[in-house]
């Protein structure tokens, strides 16, 4: 915890300590920030000892701006006191948001450049710099700002069991399957409600859960419903497990313009998929593999840090992914989150191994030809690392760069959906969440569809 007079971003102060671990679990943290003629003066105690640092700010152009840099230097200042106080660094140093790339195009439309400020300001690593730059130059020609533009989510529900190191809202459809009929009419209603809401459309995506899980017939109304909206765009399916991907609703889904499919297999290591709790093979994913890549770009996710997991485990599951030669590889460090299994098994991971796995994947990828393109933060993550997409050329995720970004209207259907209107180029962003759970999700659709109303109009 930490005492401090900025309660707007108390929260955000806490996820700066966080970085630091156990090493700061039994500090003694006071902050007190003052403003006065253009400059902000940020004052840490960390058990008795007494950190200062000021900053020079111009004329705030609104309480927007304010409130932004204002929470920026805090954040900054409580880092900067623990970095010197406990003689440690973490790699994206004092940024703790989800969108680091984000905070990097707001710098370049103010200052023309990023770099400097990433590492010399906000403390971040030479490393993590050259990522963000990398990301930047791959965005080149999909990056586009313009209210009018949107993506159309869908989000499904349903898996064919649960993954231990999920926190996702999904269930069991062999448990939830009296849900599944009254749960496709009510988003069906939704998607033909919200169609009226699409402009200039980028993508749509079809998310989960495992939305192929679902019976080929219910699968295929789904899609029935977006053929209305969709004008030729990417369109993504996370088919998700191979266990869950048949010859049959691969069909469907090339029937109906299916694009793009995330075949996600996580790992190779086959005793690793059965302490996940997942009911296939490393076979499965190769066998799966062949079938997807006839008719469609594939994505296929990893997972660097899975309990159990040594550098060449990963190493050897990378390595068979690109000999695959998927369009796109996503690379993720396990996040251990309330909610999940093995947030109640784990205590702590090996930092050292995933940071190790992650830059592996950095290096090979790229030399294998493949680029960088988009990436995000959770919390909890290990060694506070990243996920990264990477892609070959020109076969980068629209929908990916357009959410992660916040550059264009996202109309999302179904439960636990998040539609979001953007203003001014994402400057500004309104956010309307639908319940995360089913039974409340059916019982409430028509003041969702109000809120959709209030949301778009």
């Amino acid at each position: 915890m930490i005492d401090t007079d900025l309660t707007f971003c108390q929260s955000e102060l806490i996820e700066v300590i966080n970085l630091f671990g156990k090493d700061a679990e039994n500090l003694n943290i006071r902050h007190r920030t003052t403003e006065k003629e253009g400059k902000l003066v940020n004052t840490v105690t960390v058990s008795g000892r007494v950190y200062a640092y000021g900053n020079l700010v111009k004329a705030f152009k609104d309480e927007i701006e304010r409130k932004r840099l204002v929470k920026r230097y805090a954040k900054l200042s409580v880092y900067k006191a623990l970095s010197t106080h406990l003689n440690k660094q973490a790699p994206w140093g004092a940024l703790t948001g989800i969108r680091p790339t984000k905070l990097a195009y707001q710098q370049i439309e103010e200052t023309g450049e990023f770099e400097d400020f990433f590492t010399s300001t906000m403390k971040v690593s030479a490393e993590k710099t050259l990522l963000t730059k990398d990301v930047l130059d791959a965005q080149k020609g999909i990056y586009v700002k313009d209210d009018d533009n949107c993506d159309f989510f869908v989000f499904i529900p349903f898996c064919p069991s649960r993954c231990k190191y999920c926190s996702f809202i999904s269930a069991d459809i062999n448990v939830a399957k009296k849900y599944v009929d009254d749960y496709v009419d009510a988003l069906i209603e939704e998607i033909n409600y919200s169609a009226k809401y699409v402009k200039n459309l980028r993508s749509i995506y079809i998310g989960g859960g495992t939305p192929v899980c679902l019976p080929d017939d219910k699968l295929e109304r789904v899609l029935c419903a977006l053929d209305k909206i969709n004008t030729g765009v990417e369109f993504t399916v996370e088919a998700g497990r191979p266990d869950a991907i048949t010859e049959s609703n691969l069909k469907i889904l090339k029937k109906h313009g299916v694009t793009r499919i995330c075949l996600n297999p996580q790992t190779f290591q086959d005793k690793t998929l059965v302490s996940l709790g997942r009911s296939h093979t490393a076979q499965d994913i190769l066998d799966k593999y062949e079938l997807c890549a006839k008719d469609f770009s594939v994505n296929m996710d990893l997972i660097a840090g899975l309990e159990g997991e040594t550098f060449e485990d990963f190493k050897d599951t990378l390595d068979k992914t690109i000999s695959l030669n998927p369009d796109n590889i996503t690379v993720h460090t396990l996040s251990v989150k309330r909610g999940s299994t093995l947030a109640e098994k784990v205590s702590r991971l090996d930092d050292g191994q995933t940071e190790k796995m992650v830059e592996y994947s950095y290096k090979v990828l790229k030399e294998k030809g493949y680029v960088p393109y988009y990436l995000y933060r959770q919390k909890y993550m290990s060694a506070n690392l990243e996920n990264v997409g990477y892609t070959k050329p020109n076969k980068a995720c629209v929908y990916n760069v357009d959410v992660m970004e916040e550059i264009a209207q996202n109309i999302a259907c179904g439960s636990n959906a998040i539609s979001k209107k953007v203003i001014d180029g994402g400057r500004v962003i309104h956010r309307e969440a639908s319940p995360k759970d089913i039974p409340t999700y059916l019982n409430k659709l028509p003041q969702i569809l109000q809120s959709k109303d209030k949301l778009f109009e």
